[in-house]
């Protein structure tokens, strides 16, 4: 017995000391190419583009529902997009325009869905928060604070049952990083060594209440600790820094060693919600944030420097990039709405 608990013991010892490893050897960001960065920049821009459109249509009243923008935060989902192999899957809570469009998702499909139209990926029965494709390897949308992540790990056991080799994101916010079915999730995670990286986008606010508020401890990287999980805090404002710490857990999870936490942190710069006036912080504070970190401008300005492209060939992308997101909205107002029969379809007793 004795022999038993030393050997146990030990073993979690050693595996302590790799996940510590494991949070020490992350890179500090990747140095890209020239199309590595002017890829980045046309798909953070493209969705910032599609984000815009999407408030504007909310404001004039062609989209109802909730709708849940990702202005500010699109190194993360861009980064890590570039850093997946195909068959790598997404999954993520209501705050999901973003992550359909990076993973190719069609933007007509996307924008007709929250107008509610026959053309949505949805049917139009989904709405801004519930949009899957699994050509794609996208599995929602999810509107249950946290559910996703449990979803998500279950996608992990698939890929690890079937020994394809394929790993699982599931993306939640600081706002869900207190709800019990993470821990829970972590915890099979790691007992059963599974293939995911937990992706905490950590824009500071859960709804309208600060972190520094809302959790005792605010390094939400270190929410795995008492699981063996190892975890990283990542500039989620600098597309190469996600891009490096994403290359460094996908591989930690593909060479069998189980779960990785990416903290991302990142900044909304609207509220919560398009119903939400953000009056919780100070315009200076966004402010600050859009002129020192904005992670699209920080590209842009790369690519000026080294001479990568120039202010017109810039230019010439912004109005490519709009084009396609006008298409998108004129499409969305004039498919014709789901037939009255729909309503019983897709449905599970």
């Amino acid at each position: 017995m004795a022999g038993t608990q030393s050997k146990s013991s030990g073993g979690r010892a050693k595996g302590a000391t790799k996940a510590r490893g494991a949070m020490k050897n992350v890179p500090a960001l990747v140095e890209f190419s020239k199309e590595e960065e002017l890829n980045a920049y046309r798909e953070m821009l493209f969705i910032r583009r599609f984000e815009e459109k999407a408030g504007q249509l909310y404001g004039m009243g062609l989209i109802g529902g909730f709708c849940h923008l990702y202005i500010g935060q699109e190194a993360v989902v861009v980064g890590m997009e570039m850093a997946k192999e195909k068959g790598d899957q997404m999954i993520t809570s209501y705050r999901d325009h973003a992550h359909m469009l990076a993973c190719g998702m069609d933007p007509n499909g996307v924008m007709a869905e929250l107008t509610g139209r026959r053309g949505g990926l949805s049917k139009g029965k989904g709405g801004s928060m519930h949009m899957f494709s699994k050509e794609q390897e996208f599995y929602g949308g999810h509107g249950i604070v946290g559910a996703q992540v449990a979803l998500g790990t279950g996608l992990a056991f698939a890929n690890r049952y079937k020994e394809n080799g394929k790993v699982s994101m599931a993306f939640f916010g600081d706002g869900a990083a207190n709800q019990g079915q993470v821990y829970e999730s972590f915890n099979m995670a790691k007992l059963w060594n599974l293939p995911v990286i937990y992706v905490i986008e950590n824009n500071k606010y859960g709804m309208g209440t600060s972190i520094e508020r809302a959790s005792s401890t605010t390094d939400l990287s270190q929410r795995g600790a008492s699981f063996g999980i190892p975890g990283v805090q990542v500039d989620g404002m600098d597309v190469r820094a996600v891009k490096a710490a994403t290359d460094y857990a996908m591989e930690w999870c593909r060479e069998g060693n189980g779960p990785y936490i990416l903290e991302m942190i990142t900044y909304r710069y609207r509220g919560h919600s398009m119903s939400d006036p953000a009056k919780y912080r100070s315009k200076d504070e966004v402010q600050k944030m859009r002129s020192e970190h904005d992670p699209i401008e920080q590209v842009r300005a790369r690519l000026l420097e080294k001479e990568w492209a120039t202010e017109d060939e810039l230019k010439a992308i912004d109005k490519e990039v709009r084009g396609v997101v006008a298409a998108s909205a004129e499409f969305a107002q004039n498919d014709p709405e789901p037939d009255p029969s729909e309503l019983y379809t897709d449905i599970v007793l």
